[in-house]
């Protein structure tokens, strides 16, 4: 089983930077995707961006339109999202996710087992 932690979320203005950062622990060599996720409440979850458990390719969703950058530190097993410029629209829940796939297995929430708490983003 694997364990996610996320943490970093928090109140700003809008034009800020806020970075999410998300620990996996437990069963860390079964994860071969890691991704960050957003809902609103009322609304479905979203993606917004996913890399490997080896670096290299990111995906990203057209709403994060260039601001958010995800990297990875996989000696601590730790991912993370930088969010610049942030919008009124970008505030959410953003939950960390991690999938067993080793391909690219789009941004479809049931195609990631494992998620995290979630941690709130407020942009006003």
């Amino acid at each position: 089983h694997v364990q996610l932690v996320e943490s970093g979320g928090g109140s700003v203005q809008a034009g800020e930077s806020l970075r999410l950062s998300c620990v996996a622990s437990g069963a860390t060599q079964d994860i071969g995707c890691m991704g960050w996720f957003r809902q609103v409440p009322g609304l479905e979850r979203e993606g917004v961006a996913a890399t490997y458990t080896g670096g290299g390719t990111t995906h990203y969703t057209t709403e994060t339109d260039g601001r958010f950058a995800i990297s990875i530190d996989s000696a601590k097993n730790i991912v993370y999202l930088q969010m610049n410029s942030l919008k009124l629209e970008d505030s959410a829940i953003y939950y960390c996710a991690a999938s067993g796939s080793r391909f690219w297995p789009g941004f479809s929430p049931e195609a990631f087992a494992y998620w995290g708490q979630g941690t709130q983003v407020t942009v006003s």
